[in-house]
């Protein structure tokens, strides 16, 4: 069977070796003649599939012992009210950088729960851009600032985090995370779903730092505090064993290539194959996104006709390229490029959208 040339935005591709290694422990994981999917969450077995991952994680961030580093369920989206849930308090404000539909639709859930203001916004510009934030236009008495890392939809990625700042940086890095070296000192709480760049669907990282477990209160639902999983290792109840052991294989594989430094060199590159040809192509191909807020996972593009754009996808299609329709809400087209997309599908893309140009 040969593997699909996978460019969906999520659930997304996943490392071939993880795949396989998982595969080769299915039914036997590590002489316990049980699947992982099978094991106590109890048991001395799983527990080492945990604080594995957890470990791999630090490492490969270099996150310090002042953050906790933790496995939830739910998804970005229950982050989006787990957030303010923990973070905002009556007489806060908390403020967002909107750059596109998922930081929209985290601002929305914080309104629910108290007082928001959109500190930046390129909605205006169809969300092409990351907009410049000036770090003296939030209060230091605001309860945080909220940005979203990275924006599947529209294509555009922060290139330089917000700096200066008197008040808690949250983001969202769902679809960048583990694409280059980050400082996660910069920030006071990360969260991603796995989906895109960590493993399979179904796990939430949150890396946290811990003096901000003070502000979740004790009124709070259990589930929906962060402390019950920094108190408890994200094991208070069953955690998803075979998404966070999956998760801790395909942390293993980015060591293999080399850590975060040399995933970036590849994603560089498999980036450049597409906006060049993109920028190259006399307008046959526009780019949605600003060329200095480009992000380096998702390449988002339309053709010069909605004709073209029927047919590029039908031939892609044809010719072995899965995921490249543009989101629902948006069309066009979208090439998303996580770590896990091999460089040759990238070059076979490419090449694939210049014959295309040349022979349409």
């Amino acid at each position: 069977m040969s593997r699909a040339l996978n460019f969906n935005a999520g659930p997304a591709a996943l490392p071939e070796w993880a795949l396989k290694e998982a595969q080769s422990e299915l039914l036997n994981f590590r002489g316990t003649g049980m699947s992982v999917m099978e094991l106590s969450h109890r048991s001395k077995d799983y527990d080492a599939v945990h604080n594995e991952a957890i470990s791999l994680l630090r490492s490969l961030l270099s996150i310090s012992d002042d953050y906790e580093v933790l496995f939830l369920q739910g998804g970005a989206s229950l982050q989006f009210s787990m957030v303010p849930m923990n973070l905002l308090k009556d007489g806060q404000t908390a403020y967002y950088a909107l750059t596109g539909s998922w930081s929209e639709k985290a601002l929305k859930e914080a309104q629910k729960l108290g007082k928001t203001e959109a500190v930046i916004s390129s909605k205006e510009n169809q969300y092409k851009n990351i907009p410049a934030l000036d770090p003296s236009s939030i209060p230091n008495d605001a309860a945080y600032l909220h940005i979203t890392s990275n924006n599947t939809i529209y294509g555009t990625q922060w290139h330089d985090f917000p700096s200066g700042l008197q008040v808690p940086l949250v983001a969202d890095m769902s679809s960048d995370i583990l694409c280059r070296p980050l400082n996660v000192e910069q920030f006071d709480l990360i969260y991603a779903g796995a989906q895109k760049n960590l493993g399979p669907s179904g796990v939430t990282v949150v890396i946290i730092k811990k003096d901000l477990l003070a502000r979740s209160s004790h009124e709070l639902p259990t589930m929906l505090n962060y402390n019950t999983y920094a108190k408890n290792n994200s094991l208070y109840n069953t955690p998803p064993t075979f998404g966070i052991y999956l998760l801790s294989l395909v942390l293993k594989w980015v060591e293999q290539q080399g850590g975060l430094t040399a995933i970036e060199k590849i994603n560089g590159q498999k980036a450049a194959l597409l906006y060049d040809e993109i920028d190259q192509s006399e307008g046959f191909y526009n780019g949605h996104a600003e060329q200095d807020s480009r992000s380096t996972m998702n390449v988002t593009f339309t053709l010069n006709s909605d004709e073209a754009t029927k047919s590029f996808l039908t031939q892609a299609k044809e010719a072995g390229f899965v995921g490249l329709n543009g989101h629902r809400s948006v069309g066009g087209c979208r090439a998303s490029i996580y770590n896990a997309v091999p460089l040759e599908n990238v070059e076979k893309l490419a090449q694939f959208m210049k014959d295309f140009r040349k022979n349409y």
